[in-house]
């Protein structure tokens, strides 16, 4: 069963009198343990895709399934299947500069009820998993930038989430750098068994995928 599944999914932003058809009838299945890299040009509406699928923005039409489940709910629900399901990792880090590499993983654990010691713990777990032992009591501005990409990969595991969705995350870095996250992504992928979706511009993103999508004018082509 796909983990994640989009059925029908359409999204059409209005604006006084005028319609802007952007998504029309998406069908996509992620399932676990599977990498997906999602392609297409600017305004083919890959990142609108992305945050419907992350319960950002919800459809016009269609339906959205978390295992099996239709997602439904007020903004509040929304936000705690976020929390409980959903792992995002974006293009510029999105760090808070104030905090280390472990207090940004920290955060997001007591987003979810871990407090004290035991967020300190897991956080510190999560960054070693990420090959960041050696760097957890560092600001973002003494990481390179793949290092931020590891501390944001690892705050978005940090609700041990079944799907991870990720915008452009080799798009800020060195194509070495770049090769080594997408290795770590892959790596998490599988040996976590957890769905992962990658939209991206960068053609090495499908030398990790297990199959490649290409969006145009708001329909997927395979």
């Amino acid at each position: 069963m796909p983990v994640l599944e989009a059925i029908g999914i359409t999204k059409v932003y209005e604006e006084g009198r005028q319609s802007t058809p952007v998504l029309r009838g998406v069908d996509l299945a992620l399932e676990p343990g599977e990498i997906v890299a999602l392609e297409g040009p600017s305004g083919s509406g890959k990142t609108t895709l992305l945050q419907i699928l992350g319960c950002i923005l919800s459809p016009s039409g269609g339906e959205l399934r978390l295992d099996g489940t239709p997602i439904r709910g007020t903004a509040g629900e929304l936000a705690e299947v976020r929390r409980r399901s959903i792992g995002f990792v974006f293009q510029q880090f999105n760090l808070f500069p104030s905090l280390t590499a472990r207090e940004n993983v920290q955060y997001a654990l007591n987003l979810k009820g871990a407090r004290g010691p035991e967020a300190r713990r897991e956080a510190s777990a999560l960054l070693e998993a990420v090959d960041l032992s050696d760097r957890m009591d560092y600001l973002p501005r003494d990481l390179s930038g793949g290092q931020k990409q590891r501390v944001a990969i690892a705050r978005a595991l940090a609700a041990k989430p079944a799907v991870l969705l990720a915008d452009e995350p080799t798009a800020n870095l060195d194509s070495a750098v770049g090769a080594q996250i997408l290795d770590l992504f892959r790596d998490l992928a599988k040996r976590e068994h957890r769905a992962l979706l990658i939209v991206t511009h960068d053609p090495k993103v499908r030398t990790v995928a297990d199959r490649g999508l290409k969006i145009h004018d708001g329909q997927i082509q395979a």
